[in-house]
């Protein structure tokens, strides 16, 4: 999920579907634009401290980044469009489920203080993957993004 967000000190909350799931982590990039329109963003190895928590019952079905001032949710599919609607969906879910927002009012919100992007849409379709991301700002009386944390 190349992402330029996911880097030092963000927290990537991932869905787990499957009993005795695996997780792989890797892809470093020293510099990665949004879209990573070329297929590669600056390539290199590298090594991190990777803290791994399985918090039950509290992700989407999409990843959420949490930034220090913001949320991002992601959707991928083989096209942009269908992408983006998952990022917005997931998005307006977020609200929905854990700050008690009516879906009218997420969408709203989203319209009007979120920002829509695109993490990677990097080889052609029909045959591609896309990443698009939804920012949703934090809000005050929201602090947190899963209840159950």
């Amino acid at each position: 999920m190349d992402d330029h967000l996911n880097g030092i000190g963000a927290t990537v909350h991932l869905p787990v579907f499957q009993p005795g799931a695996q997780l792989a982590i890797g892809d470093m990039h020293a510099s990665m634009g949004d879209g990573e329109i070329s297929g590669t963003g600056v390539e290199i190895g590298g090594k991190g401290i990777i803290k791994v928590d399985l918090i039950k019952g509290n992700a989407g079905g999409w990843p959420i980044t949490e930034l220090k001032d913001s949320w991002v949710t992601h959707g991928t599919a083989s096209n942009i469009q269908d992408a983006l609607k998952h990022a917005c969906e997931e998005a307006a879910k977020l609200l929905v489920d854990e700050w008690g927002f009516t879906m009218e009012d997420a969408f709203i919100f989203l319209s009007v203080a979120g920002d829509l992007g695109i993490a990677q849409n990097c080889h052609p379709m029909p045959d591609g993957f896309a990443v698009a991301k939804m920012r949703v700002p934090k809000i005050s009386r929201a602090p947190r993004p899963f209840k159950n944390m």
